[in-house]
């Protein structure tokens, strides 16, 4: 008996901490990002969003629309690798919404020797052409 429900938890267990391949994906490119930004590479960075003008990112100085315009705030608010510290993710919870669509919350989380920054942020994640992009973050 003991045998057959440590089978049962081992089986519903693996099923609820299997991820699905879009979510594994969604997974690395945010794992590619922090990289990016870790080396200095703002420009990495950003291939995570959607490199269009109806992009959406809303922070503390409010929306701002735009692949350009969000490269060009994160240029000025980071000017240097000091002002971008070392960045890290805490994944809070992934949603799908269809196949085309996922929601991610998590928190971020800058090491500085300029002092710490950290927040929380809401993504959109959308599969164009094949590949998830980030068409709306909310980051605070």
């Amino acid at each position: 008996m003991k045998k057959f429900f440590l089978v049962l938890f081992l089986f519903t267990s693996a099923r609820v901490f299997a991820q699905s391949k879009n979510e594994i994906a969604i997974r690395h490119l945010l794992t590619e990002q922090s990289a990016a930004w870790n080396r200095g590479d703002i420009e990495g960075f950003m291939k995570g969003y959607w490199e269009n003008d109806s992009l959406m990112f809303i922070g503390k100085s409010g929306i701002t629309y735009g692949w350009k315009n969000t490269l060009s705030n994160y240029k000025k608010g980071y000017p240097d690798t000091t002002a971008m510290g070392k960045l890290s993710f805490d994944i809070i919870k992934v949603k799908p919404l269809s196949h085309n669509y996922y929601h991610i919350i998590g928190k971020w989380h800058l090491a500085r020797s300029i002092g710490d920054l950290a927040g929380h942020f809401t993504l959109l994640f959308q599969k164009i052409d094949g590949y998830w992009v980030i068409i709306e973050d909310h980051s605070s």
